[in-house]
């Protein structure tokens, strides 16, 4: 009987020796004359026990981990393969605490199934949503994802429907769907893991995307840094245009749609839509100024729908299970699921997928248990380098939206990077600054002049050069960049800048320290 282990080739496990560990299984299969099967699988997203590895029992996966290479003679000799008990043993995978309380609907078959297995994805339900979509009107998949309440998952929160209708309607004799994997946020990695973990899932969601709006062909824009996102998409593209799910007649029907995978070269400023566009057309990656929209001309001067990985990647369930299933979940004008990455200084770090509407005191302090350091949360970033600082005072804030823009936040891509109480604000301040300065495209002067004066400024700030003025001055030119800047990354990096003013004015005291301008 073939015994069935699974080691993950996510590349967070990958990076904590999950391919020694599963070479060193192999070994020691091979020494004890064992009939095993190693399938690599995506992460189940609980990254302090990584590498996780399981094992197909009759009762269930039981989970293992963190294993490392040296633990692997010791889980042989106490009965893994079996489902022994272990001292690394957490029990069944699907009873763990962090994974039992999720609501995974994108990444319900990540962690579960082989990756680049075809087979794999229809028997967990893949591909019902695109067989279905092959059935219907254009027109009435772009009404199911609007009746959804799907909104951006990169960061924007608008309303994916009708991004999807404006390219319906637009008449051209040629159309494009871009799926934006430029994923450069810090402390985000759902992109990543959904496309080595489950990219059939991506593929799905853009072939849906493709027919409901008329476009034949499909371009996924990884960021050069996620080698491992980039041979799994490309392997994956390979076998469902091998099967029939891409070409010429997506699934036997009349309906055409293919793609690839283009790799951008690691620009920040590409992440924003038009930057992309032009770095796809083999241009530099600068913003465009808007109007028009990529809905009416975008990439080669066509209409293109823009959506981020995890927006397509949630269209099959959509699809599949119908737009009242997905919209019961979450709050307000905030439908669905939205999957956290909870990162930074914080105990439990890793993926969480939810319905909307936790608060953020709750994903800080009970799904993530609050700092590794064990010291107390001073700060929680929520959004990327260009997201809000939240203290304690705002942890009831729920995950939401309109929520978070009340309080002068942003979701953003939802990566959640917790500090403990030896942050300095004024220096995170001083870094979004100094972010926004090497990373502007350089082409609209309230970015790229208003964070370069705004670097200095906070200098001074933290030399004690006349405080009230600058600190004065650098609100100034937060409003500046806010309102003048001509795409996100000059108009959010004043959120970190103006929360940390705001919540942490002890930090912005006069006190100087040496190493300001290092």
């Amino acid at each position: 009987m073939t015994i069935r282990i699974f080691v993950p080739r996510d590349a967070a496990a990958v990076a904590l020796g999950a391919n020694k560990v599963a070479a060193r299984i192999a070994e020691m299969g091979k020494a004890r004359g064992l009939d095993i099967a190693i399938v690599r699988n995506g992460s189940r997203g609980m990254h302090w026990l990584e590498p996780m590895v399981e094992v197909e029992t009759a009762e269930g996966r039981i989970a293992y981990g963190p294993v490392k290479p040296a633990d692997v003679e010791s889980l042989f000799a106490s009965g893994f393969e079996k489902g022994a008990a272990h001292g690394l043993c957490l029990g069944k995978t699907e009873e763990i605490p962090f994974l039992k309380n999720q609501t995974r609907l994108t990444f319900a078959r990540c962690g579960i199934t082989d990756p680049l297995s075809l087979d794999d994805y229809r028997a967990h339900g893949g591909l019902e949503g695109l067989r279905r979509a092959v059935a219907m009107a254009p027109a009435e998949i772009v009404k199911e994802v609007t009746d959804s309440g799907l909104r951006g998952r990169g960061g924007a929160g608008f309303p994916t429907g009708i991004k999807w209708n404006t390219v319906l309607q637009a008449v051209d004799d040629r159309k494009y769907i871009v799926c934006n994997a430029d994923e450069g946020d810090s402390g985000t990695f759902t992109d990543r893991m959904i496309m080595e973990g489950d990219p059939f899932v991506v593929i799905e969601g853009m072939a849906i995307a493709g027919i409901a709006t008329g476009a034949t062909k499909g371009f996924i824009y990884i960021r050069s840094e996620y080698p491992h996102a980039i041979e799994a998409m490309n392997a994956a593209i390979q076998v469902a245009r091998a099967a029939g799910v891409l070409g010429v007649s997506v699934l036997g029907s009349a309906n055409s749609f293919d793609m690839e995978v283009r790799v951008g070269a690691g620009a920040y400023v590409c992440g924003e839509e038009t930057a992309l566009l032009n770095s796809l057309e083999g241009k530099r990656g600068i913003v465009r100024a808007k109007p028009p929209l990529p809905a009416h001309k975008g990439l080669f001067g066509k209409p293109t729908v823009i959506n981020n990985v995890i927006s397509l990647a949630s269209v099959p369930v959509i699809m599949a299970k119908g737009a009242a299933y997905y919209r019961d979940f979450g709050m307000g004008r905030s439908r669905g699921t939205i999957p956290l990455q909870i990162a930074g200084n914080v105990k439990h770090g890793g993926l969480y997928e939810v319905a909307f509407g936790l608060t953020l005191g709750e994903i800080v302090d009970q799904i993530g248990g609050g700092t590794a350091s064990g010291r107390p949360v001073k700060a929680v970033q929520v959004g990327g380098p260009l997201g809000a600082y939240f203290p304690r005072a705002l942890f009831d804030t729920p995950f939401d939206y309109e929520a978070f823009a009340a309080k002068d936040g942003l979701i953003g891509h939802a990566g959640i990077v917790v500090f403990d109480d030896t942050a300095d604000m004024l220096k995170q301040a001083r870094f979004a600054m100094e972010f926004c300065a090497v990373e502007s495209c350089g082409k609209c002067t309230p970015c790229r002049i208003g964070s370069t004066r705004g670097v200095e400024t906070a200098d001074k700030i933290a030399r004690g050069i006349e405080p009230e003025k600058n600190k004065a001055l650098l609100q100034d030119l937060c409003n500046t960049m806010k309102f003048g800047s001509l795409c996100a990354l000059g108009g959010f990096t004043p959120y970190p800048v103006m929360s940390a003013m705001t919540h942490f004015p002890e930090d912005f005291a006069p006190t100087p320290f040496a190493d300001a301008a290092e």
